[in-house]
């Protein structure tokens, strides 16, 4: 089957870091895949693949379209280049076919960016996918968590939980992020970026 690209959401697999900052990855995909259970013409199916470290869905987004892959590696976030480089060469997809969904600290709780192309900003999953593609140039949505508070090391904030009074802001950008995937695959980019940057500049 012939696949439009494959968005990629970053993370660790298992329950122990299910709910932390660094899997909003996961969580967006999450909800992208509970969102369209319920959206009439669309489907999700899952695909079984022995050869990529990968849990793996076909996305029908509408009745027609091609169909787009979702992935979430199943390699701790510093390996996901394994899956992200499995994934290209198994069903013939270019760098460029790829959207990575990723934790970012300069962007505060609540707030999403989609990016193409450009630094790593020192993220072990991005630089992992860097790596074992040759290239930076694939689109991410950046999904903001913000920074640690002075003295915190960011390697424990980025494993820890939202905070309670957080949650509402995570929910909202989960929600957001995923409609944004939704407006990538159909219109493009450039939509996507219209209708999450002006929705998450407050």
């Amino acid at each position: 089957m012939k696949f439009g690209g494959c968005i990629i959401g970053l993370g660790n697999p298992g329950k122990k870091y299910a709910r932390q900052r660094h899997n909003v990855g996961f969580m967006v995909l999450d909800r992208l895949r509970d969102q369209a259970a319920g959206r009439p013409g669309t489907s999700i199916e899952p695909i079984r693949s022995f050869r990529i470290s990968a849990d793996l869905w076909s996305w029908t987004w509408a009745p027609g379209e091609q169909p787009w892959l979702l992935a979430q590696p199943s390699t701790f976030m510093n390996r996901s280049g394994l899956a992200a480089a499995a994934i290209c060469r198994r069903y013939g997809l270019a760098p460029d076919n790829l959207l990575l969904v990723h934790d970012e600290l300069d962007l505060p709780v609540g707030r999403a960016r989609f990016k193409q192309g450009g630094g790593l900003a020192g993220h072990n999953g991005l630089k992992s996918v860097a790596e074992s593609l040759g290239t930076r140039d694939f689109i991410r949505l950046r999904c903001g968590i913000g920074r640690p508070d002075s003295g915190q090391p960011v390697a424990e904030y980025v494993l820890a939980s939202f905070r309670p009074d957080e949650l509402d802001a995570v929910r909202e950008m989960l929600d957001l992020a995923a409609a944004g995937l939704l407006q990538f695959v159909e219109r493009g980019i450039q939509a996507a970026m219209n209708q999450v940057h002006a929705s998450t500049n407050s």
